[in-house]
C-alpha cells in the first residue's frame, strides 16, 4: 500500500467517526459504493426523517424477512465514470484531492455484508416513492378477512358499524390520548443495555421475553411509532431499532 492509500483508509477511518456515534463493541462501520444519486437520495431520506442511514437499513431489515431483501434488486455499483473528489485530511498526503466511487458510510451490528445493506436502503427508497408498501401484523390479531367477506358486508356496516363520523372521530382523539400516554419516554442518551432495550420495548424489569414475543413487540409498536403513522415520533422509532439491535445477539 503506497502513502495516498495509507492517507486513503486513514482518510475513510476518520469520516467513519464523524458519521456515526461513538465505537462500539456491538456496531462495526460499512461502507456501501453506490452510485451518487443513489447516495444523495439515501442522505436525503436519512435527512427528510432526522435519523441516520444506519436507521434506515436497520428498519428494513428488521420488518422484512430476509428472503425479501435477499430478493430485491440490487441498486449495484457506480459506473466507471460515476465519482466523487475528497480532500484527504490525514496522513502524508493530507490536503491532496483523491477521487473514489460514491459511498456511504453505515454503522450497524457486524454480520451484514454491503449488499445486502445497498439492498435495503434501495427498498426503503421504493417505500418512500410509493413503489413498495409494507402493512404491519401483529401475529396476535384474528386473520384478515379476504376481500370477498369485506364486499358481503353491508356498505354502512363496514364504514362505521353503525356510528356517527362525529362518534368515530371521538374515539379516535382517546385513542391518540391513550397512545401518547402509553408511549415510553426517549431515553436521553438513546439505548446502550440490555435492561434499557426491554425498557424501550415496554417489557417490565426481570422480564426475559423469547425472540419471536420480542419481534412481534416490535412490529407493533412499530406501527405506532413510525414516522408514517399518525402518532409517529422518529425518536421512540430510532431508540426501537436501537433496542432490537442490542437484543438481536442476546435472545
Amino acid at each position: 500500500m503506497d502513502s495516498l492509500d495509507a492517507a486513503y483508509h486513514a482518510d475513510t477511518a476518520d469520516e467513519t467517526a464523524r458519521a456515526g456515534r461513538p465505537a462500539s463493541a456491538n456496531k462495526q462501520s460499512y461502507t456501501i459504493p453506490c452510485a451518487s444519486a443513489f447516495r444523495d437520495a439515501v442522505e436525503a431520506l436519512a435527512a427528510g426523517r432526522q435519523v441516520n442511514v444506519g436507521d434506515i437499513a436497520r428498519s428494513v431489515l428488521l420488518v422484512m424477512p430476509a428472503a425479501i431483501v435477499q430478493a430485491a434488486a440490487d441498486p449495484g455499483d457506480p459506473e466507471a465514470g460515476d465519482r466523487e473528489t475528497v480532500i484527504l485530511k490525514s496522513g502524508p498526503a493530507k490536503g491532496r484531492p483523491w477521487r473514489r466511487k460514491p459511498r456511504l458510510q453505515v454503522r450497524m451490528a457486524p454480520g451484514f455484508d454491503p449488499v445486502t445493506i445497498r439492498r435495503a436502503l434501495g427498498l426503503a427508497l421504493a417505500m418512500e416513492r410509493g413503489d413498495l408498501a409494507v402493512r404491519l401484523d401483529d401475529p396476535r390479531d384474528p386473520p384478515a378477512e379476504t376481500e370477498s367477506e369485506t364486499n358481503a358486508e353491508p356498505p354502512e356496516k363496514a364504514v362505521s358499524d353503525g356510528r356517527l363520523p362525529e362518534e368515530i372521530g371521538e374515539e379516535m382523539e382517546r385513542m391518540q390520548a391513550v397512545i401518547s400516554i402509553l408511549a415510553f419516554d426517549p431515553l436521553p442518551d438513546g439505548v446502550a443495555t440490555r435492561a434499557e432495550a426491554l425498557h424501550v420495548l415496554g417489557f417490565a424489569p426481570g422480564v426475559r421475553p423469547d425472540r419471536r414475543t420480542v419481534r412481534a413487540r416490535f412490529r407493533m409498536l412499530a406501527t405506532i411509532h413510525h414516522p408514517d403513522s399518525p402518532f409517529g415520533s422518529h425518536v421512540r422509532m430510532s431508540q426501537l431499532n436501537q433496542a432490537m439491535e442490542i437484543l438481536r445477539d442476546t435472545l
